[in-house]
């Protein structure tokens, strides 16, 4: 009887040790090496995706599994420890901090960058001038035809689009331009920036909330000029624009403040291993990673902008 329970006293202690081991060994990943998933806002995919270029180019030992989605998916798999990094446009909230808190998790927040909003329209209508103001009132219903902001326009009724309705672009909309009030019910989500920007180069009428980052003429290496498929409204906080007061969401105009329409890029970590998520942390925010914002068009969090003399159009 005592061999039999020697025996499986030794078969248990060996099933314990061989799930801790597992349990062990399911995070491999180090510093700069490993296989991890994130998960990313979808409006700065074009410049995260090159800094996971040059990050893995610099580390071939590590593997990063972007998950381009919506602003509300990538936060829930921050606090479904889904992901341990996600980059979006918001911190987390006193009550997600407190939730993470309860499951023994404390989340960093790091700012990334500064980024535009900007509005676009068909490249064929010359009315590109607009106030924050008469914005807030599109959005909200109140102004629905194109010659209530100019009288001699013939577009007719104004579709405004945006790229997705869980989208930071959205949130942006209600939270910094009306104040808080939902938008009006005739506004059209689709699913993806680049969805947006060809729905309006087709649709005469149409204007486009989109990132910045969307807009980006790759070739130009100044970021004076923006994708030739739309045009890119010039916005204005005052009462009334004109070509003097109204600014495009150029580099040095998102840095300056002078463009009303900004928000910043946040990386939320929740990395208690410091391991490859605060691997690929460090690099973002290091000189290399933020050369790489600079060059996108976007104001990183700690270089410095080159101001360039832009003449209005």
């Amino acid at each position: 009887m005592n061999y039999f329970r020697t025996i499986l006293a030794l078969f248990f202690l060996l099933a314990i040790v061989s799930c801790q081991t597992k349990k062990k060994d399911s995070r491999t990943d180090t510093y700069t090496s490993g296989v991890i998933p994130i998960s990313v806002d979808e409006s700065f995919q074009p410049i995260i995706q090159d800094e996971l270029d040059v990050f893995e180019s610099q580390f071939p030992k590590a593997g990063i599994v972007p998950k381009f989605t919506n602003e509300v998916e990538a936060i829930n798999d921050i606090l479904r420890d889904s992901v341990e990094l996600a980059i979006v446009t918001r911190p987390l909230s006193a009550k997600e901090l407190k939730y993470m808190a309860d499951k023994k998790f404390c989340p960093r927040n790091y700012k990334l960058a500064t980024d535009g909003i900007a509005l676009i329209i068909n490249k064929h209508n010359l009315d590109s001038l607009i106030t924050v103001d008469q914005i807030r009132k599109i959005l909200l219903g109140e102004i629905t035809e194109w010659k209530q902001i100019f009288p001699a326009s013939h577009l007719g009724k104004i579709i405004t689009v945006f790229d997705n309705p869980n989208s930071s672009t959205v949130r942006f909309a209600i939270d910094s331009i009306c104040n808080g009030k939902p938008l009006s019910k005739s506004l059209t989500a689709l699913n993806t920036n680049p969805e947006v920007v060809k729905y309006v180069n087709k649709t005469p009428n149409a204007i486009g909330v989109i990132g910045v980052n969307w807009l980006s003429n790759r070739k130009d290496t100044t970021n004076l000029t923006f994708n030739d498929e739309v045009r890119v409204m010039s916005v204005t906080d005052e009462v009334s624009a004109n070509i003097d007061n109204s600014y495009k969401p150029y580099q040095a105009y998102l840095f300056y403040g002078y463009y009303p329409l900004v928000r910043n890029l946040y990386i939320i970590l929740n990395d208690p291993r410091g391991a490859l998520a605060s691997g690929l942390t460090s690099f973002l925010t290091s000189d290399r990673g933020q050369r790489i914002i600079l060059k996108s068009g976007l104001v990183p969090a700690t270089q410095p902008v080159r101001i360039v003399s832009v003449k209005s159009e």
